[in-house]
C-alpha cells in the first residue's frame, strides 16, 4: 500500500452503515438516520427519460465533457436560479461530484498547496486534497455563529501556499447557510473559491446563493444525487474558469471517458421537468425537520442556531460522552438507531452527534422514540454508579 492512500482516513459513516447492515443480517431492526441519502424514488419524469434514453440505443461513450444539451441546460438553471452567466464550455459533467473534485483539485494543486476548509467540514474534502500531496488547512466554525466561517479567522490562515477557500452552503454536516454577506468577504479573500453546492434547492428558510455570483475565479461542485434523489445515476459536474476546463477534459478522458449517457439525458428531465417533484419533495423534508429539532429540545439537546438547509442536525451530545464515534456505535447497538459521529467531520466537531432526516417521519419517530429511551437508560446506569 502506498504512503498516499495509508495517509487516508475512512469514511466513518460508512462503518456505521456497515455495521447496521450487520445487525440487519442478525435479524435486528435499524432505524437510518446515518446516510444523507434521499429515501424518496426518483421522480417518474426522471426515470422515464432513463428508460426511453436507453431504448433509444443512449449506451455508449458520449462527449468527455458531457453532451451539449445538459452542459445548455445547466448554464440555463443557473442563469434561472442565481441570475449568472456561464458558458457550455465552462461546464464538465462527471459521474457524481466526487469525481468532480477529484479533477478539480488534480488541476487546481501543486504539491504543499493549501487550501483552507472549515471544521466541521464534508469528511471527504481532506482526504481528496491530501490524496494530491497538497495541504487540508482547518478554519474552526462554531455553532453559536450557525457554523459560518469567520472572515477574520480565514486571513489568519492564509499563506503564500493558499491555493483556494472552501465553502459548502448548505452545509454536511451541519444543515446551516452561510450569508450572502459573509459569500461576498470570502471572495475577495482567495483568488479560487471552490464552492460545493450539491444542497442547493434543499433550503427551507432563507436562501442559497452560489459563488458565481460574486466571483468568476471559482471552481463550482453540484449534481443530482440529493435534490433529485438520484444517488444512483451516479451524476454530477463541476462548472469552472475556462482555462481549467481542457486540464480536467484530459484527466477526465483518461480516468472516466464520460459520464453515463442515460444518465445525463435523466439529467437534462430532472433540470426541466422535476420542479414539482422537487417542491413536494422539499415540504417533506421540512417536516421532518422541524418535527426532528422539536424531539432533540424535549430531551433537552442545545440547538443554537437551527439548521434551514441539506437533510442535518448536527447536535451537540459532549455531555453524555466526548467520543463520539463509540457513542454512535453504542447508540446503534443498544438503541437500533444509525447516526454519524462528529469526528468524522473533524476534530472541532468531536462531541456532536449528526442525525439524517432522509428518512419517513415514522420512522424519524420511531428513531427519537428509541434515542429517548436509551438516553433514559443510560442516566439509569449512571446513577446507579455513582
Amino acid at each position: 500500500m502506498t504512503t498516499r492512500i495509508k495517509d487516508l482516513s475512512s469514511f466513518l459513516v460508512m462503518d456505521i452503515l456497515e455495521k447496521a447492515h450487520e445487525l440487519e443480517r442478525q435479524g435486528r431492526h435499524i432505524i437510518h438516520l446515518e446516510v444523507g441519502e434521499p429515501d424518496f424514488d426518483t421522480p417518474s419524469c426522471i426515470t422515464d427519460a432513463a428508460d426511453k434514453a436507453l431504448k433509444d440505443g443512449y449506451t455508449h461513450y458520449t462527449h468527455s465533457l458531457g453532451i451539449i444539451e445538459l452542459r445548455e441546460a445547466i448554464c440555463e438553471f443557473y442563469k434561472n436560479t442565481y441570475n449568472v452567466s456561464i458558458s457550455p464550455g465552462q461546464v464538465l459533467v462527471t459521474s457524481g461530484t466526487s469525481p468532480a473534485m477529484l479533477l478539480a483539485f488534480s488541476a487546481l494543486l501543486e504539491k504543499s498547496d493549501e487550501v483552507i476548509i472549515s471544521d466541521p467540514h464534508y469528511a471527504c474534502y481532506p482526504n481528496f486534497i491530501k490524496y494530491l500531496d497538497a495541504i487540508p488547512v482547518m478554519v474552526p466554525v462554531f455553532e453559536d455563529d450557525g457554523f459560518q466561517y469567520r472572515t477574520a479567522a480565514i486571513q489568519e490562515k492564509i499563506t503564500e501556499k493558499t491555493r483556494a477557500i472552501l465553502i459548502n452552503s448548505p452545509s454536511n454536516p451541519t444543515g446551516t447557510l452561510l450569508s450572502e454577506e459573509r459569500m461576498k468577504k470570502i471572495a475577495r479573500l482567495s483568488p479560487m473559491i471552490v464552492s460545493d453546492e450539491i444542497y442547493h434547492g434543499l433550503v427551507y428558510e432563507g436562501m442559497a446563493h452560489s459563488i458565481l455570483e460574486y466571483t468568476d475565479n471559482a471552481f463550482v461542485f453540484n449534481g443530482f444525487s440529493k435534490l433529485y434523489a438520484m444517488t444512483g445515476f451516479r451524476l454530477g459536474y463541476v462548472i469552472a474558469p475556462e482555462a481549467y476546463i481542457r486540464p480536467m477534459q484530459i484527466l477526465q478522458q483518461n480516468f472516466f471517458i464520460s459520464a453515463n449517457a442515460a444518465s445525463q439525458l435523466a439529467g437534462i428531465a430532472a433540470l426541466k421537468k422535476a420542479g414539482e417533484d422537487v417542491a413536494k419533495m422539499n415540504r417533506i423534508y421540512n417536516e421532518r425537520r422541524k418535527y426532528l429539532i422539536s424531539r432533540l429540545r424535549d430531551m433537552g439537546f442545545s440547538i443554537t442556531v437551527e439548521p434551514t438547509g441539506a437533510m442535518y442536525v448536527f447536535v451537540n451530545m459532549s455531555h453524555i460522552s466526548k467520543d463520539s464515534y463509540h457513542l454512535a456505535f453504542d447508540i446503534l447497538e443498544k438503541a437500533g438507531v444509525g447516526v454519524t459521529p462528529g469526528i468524522d467531520f473533524g476534530q472541532n466537531s468531536e462531541g456532536y452527534i449528526r442525525f439524517s432526516y432522509a428518512n419517513s417521519l415514522e420512522n424519524i419517530k420511531e428513531g427519537m422514540n428509541r434515542l429517548e429511551a436509551y438516553l433514559a437508560n443510560k442516566e439509569i446506569i449512571n446513577r446507579e454508579l455513582l
